[in-house]
């Protein structure tokens, strides 16, 4: 809970809160290696892993309603400021805010460190760009159990606010790999022994099949694409194979979200029957 020792601001043109502010800049965020987190369960999740979480600003309504995120936020050694609402207001990149916003480190990881380590299902965007996509496939990847999420170098910046509050805190408990060449990608995923599966509504292979027969329980990195167009053909080439969620009903096709879902639990639901 806030403490007697907690910092309080009531100006928008606080220096700290400034600079809290120029994080909605990509290029800001590169250069100072800090992205924002806004809402209890982003906060939460940030504080919980070490070293994550460097300043929290709470309204004083919010802290009041969340004791123990600032509790957790002083264990692990953040900066906690009580702030007025129009401050809060300010850092925030939703209309309706909830009153806590956390400043965080980075916390990409090299290829090299996620390929150090057994995985059996792994995502790979390629050119994904819009980032409610993103955070939503973030969070489909945590749910089903994935080892890793990998953000092609044209994909949308994985510390875009809207990916990190779509994700809903997600992004704090799997390894992210960002900037990835698609091409040694793929070729280093499969050198440790995972097959690369593009999904495209095109794809000559149907998921159902592909589950019935057991290809599924295999180590995979399931690839995913552009919202608007897909997967080219020089980027499906780089899979071993390239297979469509089957469309049983009259809907034209699946938004990306909601197919890398019905992938990723296809994988993981083979791949949990086939452990030891």
């Amino acid at each position: 809970m806030a403490g007697p020792r907690d910092a309080v601001i009531t100006s928008v043109k606080s220096t700290r809160v400034i600079a809290a502010r120029r994080l909605a800049s990509r290029a800001f965020r590169a250069r100072q290696r800090l992205f924002l987190a806004e809402g209890p369960q982003a906060v939460r999740e940030a504080a919980a892993e070490k070293g994550l979480l460097t300043e929290l600003f709470a309204t004083a309504d919010a802290a009041a309603r969340h004791p123990a995120i600032l509790d957790a936020a002083h264990a692990a050694g953040a900066t906690v400021t009580i702030a007025a609402d129009e401050v809060l207001a300010s850092l925030g990149d939703t209309v309706a805010g909830q009153g806590l916003v956390g400043v965080c480190r980075f916390l990409d990881q090299p290829l090299a460190a996620v390929l150090d380590r057994p995985a059996r299902l792994i995502v790979l965007l390629a050119h994904i760009r819009d980032p409610g996509n993103a955070g939503s496939v973030l969070r489909a990847a945590d749910a089903a159990g994935a080892d890793a999420v990998l953000f092609s170098a044209e994909s949308v910046d994985v510390y875009n606010p809207k990916v990190v509050r779509t994700s809903v805190g997600s992004l704090f408990h799997l390894p992210v790999v960002i900037g990835v060449d698609l091409a040694e990608a793929t070729a280093a995923l499969r050198g440790r022994g995972l097959r690369v599966l593009a999904a495209d509504g095109s794809g000559p292979a149907d998921l159902d099949d592909e589950a019935d027969g057991g290809a599924l329980a295999a180590p995979t990195c399931w690839m995913f694409g552009n919202e608007a167009w897909g997967l080219p053909e020089p980027i499906r080439a780089l899979a071993d194979e390239t297979v469509r969620v089957p469309i049983h009903g009259r809907a034209e096709s699946l938004n990306l979200a909601t197919a890398a879902a019905v992938c990723l639990y296809a994988s993981a639901r083979a791949q949990r029957r086939c452990a030891p």
